[in-house]
C-alpha cells in the first residue's frame, strides 16, 4: 500500500476585529496566516496551493520575497523564518528572533537581501537585518508604541517608512537604515503603509479614516484624500501594478478604488452590511485582481471595471474543522468548523450553509440513510440540514447536555453522547435517554446496533428496538477513554480508537476482538472511516499522522506523517481509493491510495 497527495483545500485567512490583518502578493498568488500555517494560494489556478506550518507559534503576517524564490513569515513570540518555495519540500533557509513579542509586519528590499519586521517588542519595535545571515543592518527607531506596518523603497537609494500606534510614521534612510525624520499627518493609530512599486511615492492609512501620500525618496507629505473619505478605520491600502491607483478596505465595510494624481475616488464597492463584513486586509496582485479581506474570513476579489459587487468571493473555514462527512456526489462533503458555521464543498469550492446554524464548535456530523444531514455543536443543539437546498431546517432540538458525538441509527434516530447520558432524538423529539454508570465520549451506530465508548476504556454495545437501549455485551481490549468509534458498511465489524492512540478491531456478531495490534499512533485517535468495501479503515489523531489499516492484512499499514499541523481532527472516504484528512488549521488534504493486492 502508497499513497499519493492529490489536492489541498485550503483555509482563509484568520482575522481579529480592530486589527488590521496583512495580506501580500506576488504575481497572481496571494499569500496570508491562519493559526501556525502559512498559505500561498494561486488566483488563476485553484488547484495550486502552499500550505508552510513550520511555525511553532501563531503565524501573523508572511511575504514572499521580489525574487520569488523565499517566503518570510513571522510569528506571535518575534520569530522570522525564511523558507524556500522553489523546492518541494519548503525547506528552512534561517530562523531569527527578531523581537520580543508579536510581530505585525515585514517587508523584503528590492533586492530580496535585507527584512525589516516590526511590530510589539519590550526593547525595541523593529529590527533590520540580512536575509542570510541575520546580521543588524541599521535600527528601527523613532516610535513610543506598537508598530504596525512597514515599507521599503525597492529602488536604490532605500528608504523604508514604519507606521504605528502612537500615530507616527518614522522615515528611515538606507542602507543601513536610520533615522531621519518622524511624520505626524494622522491624528489616530497609523493601520497601513504601502510603496508603490515604482518607488515614487508610498501611502498612508490610519483609524482617523484619512489616506494620505508622501513622496518616496524625501518622505515630503504629497497631499491627503479627501474626496468622499471612509467613515471607519481604514484598515489595508495598496497600490496597482502601474502605480496610477490606490485601493482602501475599511471598517465602514467599503473598498475603495482612488486615482493617485488627481486623488479623486474611481469606485467604491460595498460589502455586505453586518460587522462581518468590515474590511480588515487588501493586497492588489501582479494579475490585476483587487483582493480584499471581510471580518468573516471571506476573500472578496474584485474587478475594477465591474463597480457594483465582488467578481468572486473566496470562501472557506477560518478556524478548525472539528467534524467532515462526504455527501452523496463526487468528491463533495460538509465541514464543521470550530466557529460553528457549516460548509459544503463541491466543484473546488466552499459555500456556507444557510439559515440559524450553531454559535459554538460543531462536534458531530451525521448523514442519514435518507440522505438527510444532522449536525451536533457545544451550543447544545441538534440540527438538520436540507442536502436540497443546503440550509438548516427551521427546527432543531436542544441537548439536556453538551454533545460530544452523534450517530445515527438504521431508522433515522439520531443519538447524542453528553458527559452523562446518551439522548435518542427522532423528528427533533426525544424518544429515549439512557444514564450509564460510566461517562459516555462517543458513540455510533449501524442499523439497529448502537455502540457507545465510555471513560471507562470500554465500548458498550446495545441493541436498539426503536424505544429503548438494551446493553448485550462490553468490549473491553482498549487502553484509554474510547475517543472514536465506527462500525464498517455492513455493520459486522466494528474499530475503537482510545485516547493512547490505539486502534482495536472487533467482530460485532462474536463481540470478540479481531486484532489490537494497530497501535501506531502516538496520540488520541480523533476519527475513523472505513473504505465502502469494508475491507480498510483510515484513522487520524492528534499526533498530526494518518494511518489506512487492512483487514485483510492486519499487519501492514499506509502511514501518511504529518498530515495536518496542530491534528487530524476528521478523515472521510470520497470514493473507493481517495481519502480526505480535515485538521485544526482548517485545511483539507485529499490522498490517492494505492491499496495491498
Amino acid at each position: 500500500m502508497s499513497f499519493k497527495t492529490v489536492d489541498l483545500y485550503p483555509c482563509n485567512p484568520a482575522t481579529t476585529r480592530g486589527e488590521s490583518t496583512k495580506l501580500s502578493a506576488h504575481r497572481d498568488k496571494i499569500v496570508y496566516t491562519n493559526g501556525r500555517t502559512v498559505i500561498i494560494r494561486d488566483l488563476k489556478n485553484p488547484s495550486s496551493v502552499i500550505a508552510h506550518a513550520g511555525h511553532v507559534q501563531t503565524a501573523t503576517v508572511a511575504r514572499i520575497s521580489p525574487t520569488g524564490f523565499y517566503c518570510a513569515s513571522g510569528d506571535i513570540s518575534g520569530t522570522v523564518r525564511i523558507w524556500d518555495i522553489a523546492g518541494e519540500d519548503q525547506s528552512l533557509k534561517a530562523e531569527y528572533k527578531v523581537i520580543s513579542g508579536r510581530i505585525k509586519d515585514l517587508a523584503w528590499d528590492g533586492e530580496s537581501k535585507r527584512i525589516i519586521a516590526v511590530g510589539d517588542g519590550r526593547d525595541k519595535f523593529g529590527h533590520a537585518f540580512m536575509m542570510d545571515s541575520g546580521s543588524s543592518t541599521g535600527e528601527i527607531i523613532g516610535h513610543s508604541k506598537v508598530v504596525n506596518a512597514v515599507a521599503i523603497r525597492h529602488q536604490r537609494p532605500f528608504r523604508a517608512a514604519t507606521a504605528g500606534d502612537d500615530s507616527t510614521i518614522v522615515f528611515h534612510h538606507g542602507v543601513p537604515f536610520k533615522y531621519d525624520k518622524a511624520i505626524k499627518t494622522h491624528t489616530k493609530f497609523v493601520q497601513d503603509i504601502k510603496y508603490a512599486s515604482s518607488g515614487d511615492h508610498f501611502a498612508s492609512v490610519g483609524s482617523d479614516a484619512k489616506i494620505f501620500i508622501y513622496d518616496g525618496k524625501t518622505g515630503e507629505t504629497r497631499g491627503e484624500i479627501k474626496d468622499s473619505p471612509h467613515s471607519g478605520t481604514i484598515n489595508a491600502v495598496s497600490w496597482s501594478p502601474d502605480n496610477k491607483s490606490l485601493v482602501t478596505s475599511a471598517a465602514d465595510r467599503t473598498v475603495k478604488l482612488w486615482d493617485a494624481e488627481s486623488k479623486k475616488a474611481i469606485t467604491a464597492w460595498t460589502v455586505g452590511s453586518t460587522i462581518e463584513s468590515q474590511q480588515v486586509g487588501n493586497v492588489w496582485t501582479d494579475g490585476d485582481d483587487i483582493v480584499s479581506l471581510s471580518m468573516s474570513g471571506d476573500v472578496n476579489v474584485f474587478d475594477k471595471r465591474l463597480g457594483d459587487k465582488p467578481a468572486r468571493v473566496l470562501k472557506g473555514p477560518s478556524k478548525a474543522i472539528t467534524a467532515a462527512v462526504p455527501t452523496q456526489g463526487t468528491g463533495t462533503f460538509i465541514a464543521g468548523v470550530a466557529d460553528g458555521r457549516l460548509l459544503s464543498f463541491e466543484n473546488s469550492g466552499y459555500e456556507y450553509i444557510s439559515g440559524e446554524g450553531h454559535k459554538s464548535l460543531v462536534s458531530g456530523l451525521g448523514v442519514a440513510s435518507d440522505g438527510r444531514l444532522y449536525s451536533a455543536a457545544y451550543d447544545d443543539v441538534l440540527r438538520e440540514i436540507s442536502p436540497e437546498s443546503s440550509s438548516f431546517v427551521q427546527a432543531s432540538y436542544s441537548a439536556e447536555g453538551q454533545p460530544r458525538s452523534l450517530a445515527i441509527a438504521g431508522d433515522s434516530t439520531v443519538f447524542l453522547a453528553e458527559s452523562d447520558r446518551v439522548e435518542a432524538i427522532r423528528s427533533n423529539q426525544k424518544v429515549h435517554e439512557l444514564k450509564p454508570k460510566y461517562a459516555p465520549t462517543t458513540v455510533a451506530a449501524s442499523g439497529s446496533v448502537v455502540a457507545i465508548g465510555g471513560e471507562d476504556q470500554k465500548v458498550h454495545l446495545h441493541d436498539w428496538d426503536g424505544k429503548a437501549l438494551k446493553e448485550v455485551a462490553v468490549l473491553e481490549n482498549n487502553k484509554g477513554s474510547i475517543s472514536a468509534l465506527a462500525f464498517s458498511p455492513d455493520g459486522s465489524l466494528l474499530v475503537a480508537g482510545d485516547s493512547s492512540g490505539k486502534v482495536v478491531l472487533y467482530d460485532v456478531k462474536n463481540r470478540k476482538m479481531i486484532t489490537g495490534r494497530w497501535s501506531f499512533h502516538s496520540g488520541r485517535i480523533l476519527s475513523l472511516a472505513w473504505t465502502a468495501d469494508g475491507q480498510h479503515v483510515a484513522s487520524s489523531a492528534l499526533d498530526t499522522h494518518v494511518y489506512v489499516w487492512s483487514v485483510k492484512f492486519p499487519l501492514r499499514n499506509i502511514s501518511i506523517k504529518n498530515a495536518a499541523a496542530g491534528g487530524v481532527n476528521a478523515v472521510f472516504w470520497l470514493d473507493g481509493a481517495t481519502l480526505a484528512g480535515a485538521g485544526a488549521d482548517g485545511c483539507v488534504r485529499t490522498w490517492e491510495i494505492a491499496f495491498h493486492a
